[in-house]
């Protein structure tokens, strides 16, 4: 009997009409033209991209018309997911970056049948496989994609921002690093030069000397290497070493990238940001941009959506949670929305280059599987503004032109910058995303990715970016900066011994060279500046106490400093095509005390507040470079 019913199902199946692929559905049912459908299947050719997904990026068909057509390609049921209640019974037996991962929900229960929306029906086989273990009988619906990650986050929004503070591994992240106790022994670390200047002035002021130029030094050091650089390497070559082309089977589809641009209070750039976003060169079907909102940033909210997006283009709004408000949390929290095999950062007042995602693809396909991260160059497109905005390019152009090419040819630890980052995924998610409490949450990423066995390299690309011409406003941002620069330091320190098994000695160098010179160039340059007063014919309290000549020593090597700075300088000048700036490197001698107000400003929260966000306020030059459009030249309605 049960041959007879299995003959009867094959002769029916055998005689049932043929079920159209999703093209011919969308071409008759849908009114896509024939010419536009060919144009799709060629581009699907050189994508790693559904037809669905190359058509709707496009603009050539609907999301609901190609759901539709899927429907009945693999004769599913579609549902509307809308205004729905999901059971949070059924989804607590998987973790919420599941759903997301994966974008499948559960709907309803059918008695003991457990009934799934899902959006890639071409999937059914491996999600049955995952979910068998927990769902012993399954039955697939079809569902808007957007849908089910707007019901799952609708559902467990909470859980996902709780998760995005722990995202990264406790001795690994700085959350618990600052306790009362820690507080109290740096409070008396600081408070001990004060009693040495008090009880021994002579003395403690070699001591603190010694130490303000080993820390000069050791920048310095680092400024002699991109020096170096700069004369061994052609004046054309924009990184370290050119970007080879790929393999020809490395690289015959271009990968998915998902970029995340964080937005904090940016309602007066938010325009300007997609206009630029609409001259990126990139298959829109590859490409998904997150703007990542606070849920609480209303001004910023309504400020986008004002704004007629493309589906390329998409809206996550960060739930609160608890007192914490920084950058790497709202990251964490739009990482489980991820669904590129690279993901990259953008801020909210960055230009990129339009075809800066074709080279990170193309960096990726050429590098080895230990290349985790590609850095891009950061320049600005107001460095007239004012003098601070001129000094502030000099020293941006001396740092991503020069000093950073050479600490990668070296092979050093490289802090990231924040801004024009890409990064695999799959690495970002095993060494645990960002740490949401570290306000330098770039340099931090970058030491854990070497410390995981990973490198980062120069990307021969440039963001725009508008440089803090404020001086308030610059030292906020440089507070910032080098709270987090003391935080990492003193979060990986915490076990030297690891930290130097993890990294080898020569890595270990180059991090102990860069944060040590990187904050204590600032902290101790007042002891440096108290030796000018020999030349205004003063006394100095160590004159007694050092040796015959060495004061003169000391003279000739801080000058020795501010004229490898000045060469620097100028060298970067000559690299971003500027040499007008060169003008101000002089004056850089000027610049850099601002950095010594930041610092002890940043010494100051680092022991009352140290997980405190200083926002930089931005978007007062629009004043954008010409930037290569795409070949359609599309732009955004706003």
């Amino acid at each position: 009997m049960g041959e007879a019913w299995t003959t009867l199902a094959l002769r029916a199946r055998a005689s049932a009409p043929h079920p159209r692929r999703l093209g011919e559905t969308l071409v008759k049912d849908a009114g896509l033209s024939g010419d536009r459908l060919m144009r799709a299947l060629v581009l699907q050719q050189h994508q790693r991209a559904s037809l669905g997904d190359i058509l709707v990026s496009e603009g050539w068909a609907t999301r609901s018309s190609v759901v539709t057509a899927l429907a009945q390609q693999y004769r599913m049921q579609t549902v509307n997911l809308e205004g729905r209640p999901l059971s949070k019974r059924l989804m607590a037996r998987k973790p919420a970056t599941f759903w997301l991962t994966h974008c499948v929900v559960p709907w309803m229960q059918l008695g003991t049948t457990v009934v799934f929306a899902i959006a890639h029906p071409e999937e059914r086989i491996h999600l049955r496989r995952l979910l068998g273990a927990s769902f012993p009988k399954i039955r697939f619906v079809l569902a808007d994609e957007e849908a089910i990650r707007a019901g799952i986050t609708r559902h467990l929004r909470q859980h996902l921002a709780q998760a995005s503070v722990v995202r990264t591994p406790n001795p690994s992240s700085c959350r618990n690093l600052m306790s009362p106790r820690r507080c109290r022994v740096l409070g008396l670390v600081l408070m001990s030069p004060v009693a040495g200047l008090c009880l021994a002035p002579g003395v403690t002021f070699v001591l603190l000397t010694l130490l303000a130029m080993l820390s000069l030094l050791l920048f310095t050091g680092l400024r002699v290497a991109g020096i170096v650089y700069a004369l061994r390497a052609p004046m054309g070559r924009t990184a370290p070493s050119p970007i080879p082309a790929p393999h020809p089977h490395k690289l015959n589809r271009l990968p998915r990238l998902s970029v995340m641009i964080p937005l904090y209070k940016e309602a007066d750039i938010s325009r300007d940001l997609l206009r630029r976003l609409g001259k990126l060169s990139y298959p829109r079907s590859l490409l998904e941009v997150f703007l990542v909102l606070e849920e609480h940033d209303t001004v910023t909210r309504a400020a986008v959506r004002a704004v007629q997006l493309p589906s390329w283009i998409k809206v996550i709004e960060v739930p609160a949670c608890g007192s914490l408000k920084t950058k790497p949390r709202a990251m964490n929290y739009a990482l489980d929305f991820c669904r590129g095999d690279l993901v990259g950062v953008w801020d909210a007042e960055d230009a990129p280059q339009g075809d800066q995602l074709e080279k990170v693809a193309s960096a990726f396909a050429s590098s080895d599987k230990n290349v985790a991260c590609f850095q891009g160059f950061l320049d600005y497109y107001n460095p007239t503004a004012n003098w601070l905005a001129r000094c502030f390019t000099l020293e941006y152009a001396s740092w991503f032109r020069l000093v950073l090419p050479a600490m990668s040819r070296l092979g050093l630890v490289l802090p990231l910058g924040g801004t024009t980052m890409f990064i695999r995924r799959s690495v970002l998610q095993e060494v645990g995303g960002w740490d949401a409490h570290n306000v330098t949450e770039d340099a931090d990423l970058g030491v854990r990715l070497y410390r995981a066995g990973y490198e980062t390299r120069m990307l021969p690309a440039t963001t725009y970016e508008e440089a803090n011409c404020r001086p308030w406003s610059w030292v906020k941002q440089r507070s910032r900066w080098l709270k987090g620069f003391m935080i990492t330091y003193l979060v990986h320190m915490q076990r030297p011994r690891q930290l130097l098994r993890d990294l080898g000695w020569r890595k270990m160098l180059g991090f102990q060279t860069f944060f040590i010179g990187a904050v204590g160039q600032f902290l101790l340059a007042p002891v440096l500046w108290t030796y000018w007063l020999i030349w205004a014919g003063g006394a100095h309290p160590a004159a007694s106490t050092l040796p015959a000549g060495a004061m003169s020593l000391l003279i000739a090597l801080m000058m020795g400093c501010e004229f490898v700075s000045i060469c620097v300088a100028v060298l970067a000048a000559v690299r971003i095509k500027q040499p007008g700036l060169a003008l101000c490197a002089p004056t850089l001698l000027f610049y850099f005390p601002l950095g010594t107000v930041a610092a002890y400003k940043a010494l100051r929260e680092l022991l009352s507040c140290p997980f405190f966000w200083d926002k930089t306020s931005h978007g007062l030059h629009s004043d954008l470079p010409q930037l290569p459009p795409r070949a359609d030249q599309s732009t955004l309605k706003v």
